[in-house]
C-alpha cells in the first residue's frame, strides 16, 4: 500500500485530527493512537446503538490504541520515544498544549529532524484567536460559510455535517503526504499547520472571487445558484428532483426536454444573464411543467439528454443507490461487538486499493504490545502499568 512503513503517531481526538489519520491508516499507515486513560471522549458522544459506538468506530478502523497519562513524566517519556520512531506525528490540542507538556515541534525535532509534525487547530497556533476554543459550527460562523447557506428570508444556516473539522483533517493528510514526499529528498521534517476556519474560506473559490471582483456580498440563494438559472429543486407529480443544466447546451437540452423550445428564443430568457434576472418567471415556467410527470420519469429522461438530474435522497436512500453500492462506499467493518456500517473509501487507487486492515480499537487495546516495541521490559510494564501512567 502506499503509505505501508509509515508510522504515525495520533494524539488527537474527536473529529478533525482521527479524520486525518484515518486517511493515512487506510491506505497503509501504521497508526499509533495515544488515548487518554478514559478514551477519546467520542467513544462515549453522540448516537448510541448496541455495541460499540458508531461515531468513534467510524473515525478509527486501521489503528492502534495505547493509553498514556500525558501528564505524569513517566507518560511523556513514552510519547517522546513513540515520538523518535515516529515519520509523522498528528495532534489537534488547543495552541500551546504540547508545548507546556515539553512535546511541541522545536523539542522533538531534536531527537528526529525526520519528523513531520502536523497540527490541526481552529484557528491556527499565533495570532489573535490561537487561545480560543473552536468547534465546527463556530468556525462554519466566523469563516463565512453560514452567511452563504439558506435563503435570505431566513438566518444563516450550518452545514450539517462537521466540515470544518473534515476538511481540515483533510488538508492535514494532504500536507503530511506532500511532507513526505519532501523528506524524500530533502531527509528534513516539517511542521504543518492546518485549522478549521483556513480551510472553509479555501473553499469559497467562486463566492470569494464575484465579492472581489465587484465588492458585493453574494446573496443566500438556498438551493438557487448564484448566476446561473433555471437550476435548483422542482416538484415532480410525486416529490422534488435535482436539475442543474448549468451550460448553455445544457439549456437547450432542458427546453427540448420539457417541450418548451419556446424560450430559446423568448427575449426574457434567451440569456443566461436574462434568464438570471428573470429567475422567477423561468423557475414557474419550468416548474409547472415539471409537476406533469414523476421523478422516476423526469430523471431517466433528463440524464438521457444529458441534463444533470437526479432524486433528493436521505442517508437511506443514498446508501441503498446501485451506484453508491458500485462504488463500494457500504462497508461493514467487523468489530467484537459484530459488523458495523461505514461509509467506504472515496479514493480509489487502481493497483493499491484502500481496505479494513484492522478494526476501530478498543481502549488501549494494544499498550502492552507498542510498549513491547518500544522496548519496555514485563516488569518495567507492570511498574508504569501500576503507577497508573497507561
Amino acid at each position: 500500500m502506499p503509505l505501508t512503513g509509515i508510522k504515525v503517531l495520533d494524539l488527537t481526538r474527536v473529529v478533525s485530527g482521527p479524520f486525518c489519520t484515518l486517511l493515512l491508516g487506510d491506505f497503509g499507515a501504521d497508526v499509533i493512537k495515544v488515548e487518554s486513560l478514559e478514551g477519546d471522549p467520542s467513544r462515549v458522544t453522540g448516537i448510541m446503538g448496541e455495541g460499540e459506538n458508531p461515531y468513534f468506530v467510524n473515525l478509527n478502523r486501521n489503528k492502534r490504541s495505547i493509553t498514556i497519562n500525558m501528564k505524569t513524566d513517566e507518560g511523556k517519556e513514552i510519547v517522546r520515544r513513540l515520538a523518535k520512531s515516529a515519520d509523522v506525528l498528528v495532534e489537534n490540542f488547543r495552541p500551546g498544549v504540547m508545548e507546556r507538556l515539553g512535546l511541541g515541534y522545536p523539542e522533538l525535532k531534536k531527537t528526529n529532524p525526520g519528523l513531520i509534525y502536523a497540527a490541526i487547530t481552529g484557528f491556527g497556533k499565533t495570532g489573535p484567536y490561537k487561545d480560543r476554543p473552536a468547534f465546527d459550527f463556530i468556525a462554519q460562523a466566523m469563516s463565512g460559510f453560514m452567511s452563504l447557506n439558506g435563503t435570505e428570508d431566513m438566518e444563516p444556516l450550518r452545514v450539517g455535517i462537521p466540515i470544518s473539522d473534515t476538511i481540515a483533517g483533510l488538508y492535514a493528510a494532504f500536507g503530511i503526504v506532500a511532507a513526505l514526499r519532501d523528506r524524500e529528498r530533502t531527509g528534513q521534517g516539517h511542521e504543518i499547520q492546518s485549522t478549521m476556519v483556513d480551510g472553509l474560506m479555501s473553499m469559497f473559490t467562486f463566492a470569494s472571487g464575484a465579492f472581489f471582483a465587484t465588492g458585493e456580498l453574494p446573496p443566500r440563494n438556498g438551493n438557487d445558484h448564484m448566476v446561473v438559472s433555471p437550476y435548483g429543486l422542482y416538484k415532480a407529480s410525486d416529490g422534488p428532483i435535482a436539475i442543474a443544466p448549468s451550460t448553455e447546451k445544457t439549456w437547450l437540452s432542458l427546453c427540448k426536454v420539457l417541450d418548451l423550445e419556446n424560450l430559446i428564443t423568448d427575449p426574457r430568457f434567451d440569456t443566461n444573464e436574462k434568464r438570471r434576472v428573470n429567475r422567477t418567471d423561468i423557475n414557474k415556467i419550468v416548474g409547472d411543467r415539471i409537476l406533469t410527470r414523476s421523478r422516476e420519469e423526469w430523471i431517466e429522461v433528463f440524464n438521457k439528454e444529458g441534463v444533470p438530474c437526479g432524486p433528493i435522497y436521505n442517508l437511506k436512500e443514498a446508501f441503498s443507490d446501485p451506484q453508491v453500492l458500485h462504488q463500494e462506499m457500504l462497508l461493514e467493518s467487523p468489530q467484537p461487538s459484530g459488523k458495523v456500517k461505514m461509509p467506504g473509501f472515496p479514493v480509489k487507487i487502481s493497483e493499491v486499493p484502500a481496505k479494513i486492515r484492522r478494526p476501530s480499537p478498543q481502549v488501549g487495546e494494544h499498550t502492552i504490545e507498542v510498549l513491547k516495541e518500544l522496548g519496555y521490559t514485563d516488569d518495567e510494564i507492570i511498574v508504569i502499568q501500576n503507577n497508573k501512567v497507561v
